[in-house]
């Protein structure tokens, strides 16, 4: 297949074209965590004070994110390298652009900067996967705990809201451990001046990476990474230097895509203590890997299946990886149940597997039973979210034939470079119009 596919330019939606059955091998570096980014992003508006983001992703959503701080007035340079500078001290907008928040479901994040700075923000719905199954519940719950009143106006559906006293500090047991509830609890935590406390927080890897990040900025904190975090707000927070933690979904992913394959693999910058809930699955199921430091190594593998994979909040067996190893589990040594408590479309998005011969059965919208090893056979796919469109690429590139998935953006909006990566591995693939 023609291998001259990628550009930085493209305008109109494209598919990814792959011809599969055959093994990959290589390396990989992954850049900085994608859930981290955002929120990093969305905390540079409480200063006013240049910050300098490094090991970014060179990924799609974190464009869009760089975008809306654009059309609020802030400055950011760098964008297209892993290093970003971020300046606010222009921020007069208290309205993102309402087409980008329909792209980008992170965009929440900035409504605990902008009260802060402004005292109002109107944010129209945002988008991103699974939009309609997503609701704002846990944010406005925590907002208006510090003093936010939501008001209602001309029937457009927008998230109006106000601090006429400020953002004010509180004591909150979040209804739900939400990873981004958590976060838009903490961006609004930090400027409320005075001690709040979050109970029922979230634990994951890039909530404790905001915390630092705010620690660094200014703020007090104290339980990061438990259940129960304590913020003393209220101080001026400046601009600082930051290094991005690995994306350890990110290497998990390529892992399962060339495991599939029989092939092998060495993914660098994604540290082992954040890896460990996905590997310790991957060697249940026969994966032969091993993590040292910031490196992940894959041998050639016959995966077995196991009982059951089951999605658990950190450090439990992560959301974002249930479609990957949904696909590896059709090439695994007899029957696996997989479970998704969290989130209902992500396996109906991979009742497409079914068309490419895998042996699954969707028993309800958490559940499904997996038999393998099933030859896949190529077929057209959809990729309808960020991780689903990930798996669907891991078994086009594990099956007989040619496979279409489209848009192959969506799948962007998370993995730098994708085309230039599947090539590099050894992938026939090739970028069309969709």
């Amino acid at each position: 297949m023609n291998r001259e596919t990628t550009t930085s330019t493209r305008k109109s939606l494209t598919s990814l074209v792959v011809e599969g059955g055959h093994r990959l091998a290589g390396q990989i570096v992954v850049e900085g965590n994608k859930n981290s980014a955002l929120p990093l992003l969305a905390a540079c508006l409480l200063t006013s004070q240049p910050c300098l983001l490094t090991n970014m992703p060179r990924i799609k959503d974190v464009q869009v994110m760089a975008d809306l701080l654009r059309g609020l007035g802030a400055s950011v340079s760098g964008l297209g390298t892993t290093n970003l500078k971020v300046c606010c001290a222009g921020v007069a907008s208290y309205e993102p652009d309402r087409t980008l928040v329909g792209r980008l479901r992170g965009s929440v994040l900035l409504c605990g900067p902008l009260l802060a700075r402004l005292g109002r923000v109107r944010l129209a719905p945002p988008g991103g996967d699974f939009p309609a199954r997503r609701t704002l519940a846990v944010h406005l719950q925590a907002l208006r705990a510090m003093g936010v009143e939501q008001h209602l106006e001309d029937g457009s559906g927008d998230y109006v809201l106000e601090a006429p006293a400020g953002l004010q500090p509180t004591s909150l047991y979040l209804e739900e451990a939400s990873v981004t509830g958590t976060e838009t609890a903490l961006l609004a935590a930090a400027a409320a001046p005075g001690e709040s406390e979050i109970r029922h927080a979230a634990c994951e890897p890039h909530v404790v990476e905001l915390c630092r990040f705010l620690t660094r900025m200014g703020a007090e904190i104290a339980g990061a990474g438990t259940p129960t975090i304590q913020v003393a707000g209220g101080r001026r927070l400046g601009g600082v230097e930051h290094k991005l933690d690995g994306d350890y979904i990110e290497a998990g992913s390529w892992a399962v895509a060339v495991a599939v394959t029989g092939g092998e693999l060495e993914v660098r910058g994604a540290g082992a203590g954040h890896l460990e809930p996905i590997t310790s699955v991957l060697k249940r199921m026969g994966v032969q890997c091993e993590v040292d430091d910031e490196r992940l190594l894959l041998r050639p593998s016959s995966p077995v299946a196991i009982r059951q994979v089951t999605t658990a909040p950190w450090p439990g067996f992560p959301s974002d990886m249930v479609s990957l190893i949904s696909v590896l589990a059709t090439q695994a040594q007899g029957r696996t149940l997989i479970h998704d408590w969290m989130y209902e479309l992500r396996l109906f998005a991979l009742e497409q597997l079914s068309g490419m011969a895998a042996n699954l059965f969707v028993c309800d919208p958490h559940r499904m039973i997996v038999d393998g090893p099933a030859p896949l056979s190529g077929r057209t796919l959809d990729s309808r979210d960020l991780r689903s469109g990930m798996a669907l690429i891991a078994a086009a590139l594990a099956a007989k034939g040619t496979s279409r998935i489209q848009p192959l953006e969506t799948v962007e909006r998370g993995y730098a470079h994708l085309v230039d990566r599947l090539l590099g591995l050894g992938a026939r693939v090739e970028v069309e119009d969709a």
